[in-house]
């Protein structure tokens, strides 16, 4: 005989992760270890609790996968941005724990300084350049005109533009060879 009581169909473990999960504030910094790292962010173990760093709340500067900001194992402290209580959800972010470097690149960079950097990856639209470690910046094809590029070669370019809040960066080929 089976019986339709909710009280004997309860998930003991559920309801210890809904109460650990209240006990989460937007803004709280707590710290918790990296448990994995799949192509869309990190998870984080909060005492029992698991959240999401989501890839866009990881850092401020560029990079090509998650597991080249943390690993599994490591202890990070992280900011809690939402707890979704209906779906049994947290989102965490790292990056809101560090300062923004995007406005000191910019000073750093507002006169439209010639520097040398290594194409990171090609676009139908033009190539990206390293210009600082976690800063990509933009050649467009206008710019390289005929220039043949490849992964990995080493470009001459003037930093032309710097847009903090799109975090973009454009480059130029052609102003940086005026410079001889």
């Amino acid at each position: 005989m089976t019986s339709d009581l909710p009280s004997q169909s309860r998930d003991p473990g559920r309801d210890r992760r809904r109460t650990l999960l209240s006990t989460f504030r937007p803004g709280q910094v707590r710290r918790g270890t990296v448990t994995s790292i799949p192509h869309f962010g990190v998870f984080v173990d909060l005492g029992g609790v698991d959240g999401l760093i989501n890839v866009a709340e990881l850092s401020w500067t560029h990079y090509n996968h998650p597991g080249e900001i943390v690993e599994v194992g490591q202890e990070i402290t992280v900011e809690v941005l939402h707890v979704d209580m209906a779906r049994e959800r947290m989102s965490l972010s790292l990056r809101a724990l560090r300062e923004n470097p995007w406005p000191e690149f910019r000073r750093a960079h507002r006169n439209g300084p010639v520097v040398v950097g290594e194409v990171t990856r090609l676009a139908p639209f033009g190539v990206f350049v390293r210009v600082a470690d976690g800063f990509n910046g933009l050649v467009h094809n206008d710019a390289l005109g005929d220039l043949q590029v490849r992964l990995g070669d080493e470009l001459r370019v003037r930093v032309v533009d710097v847009d903090p809040d799109r975090r973009r960066i454009r480059l130029s080929l052609a102003e940086a060879g005026r410079d001889g």
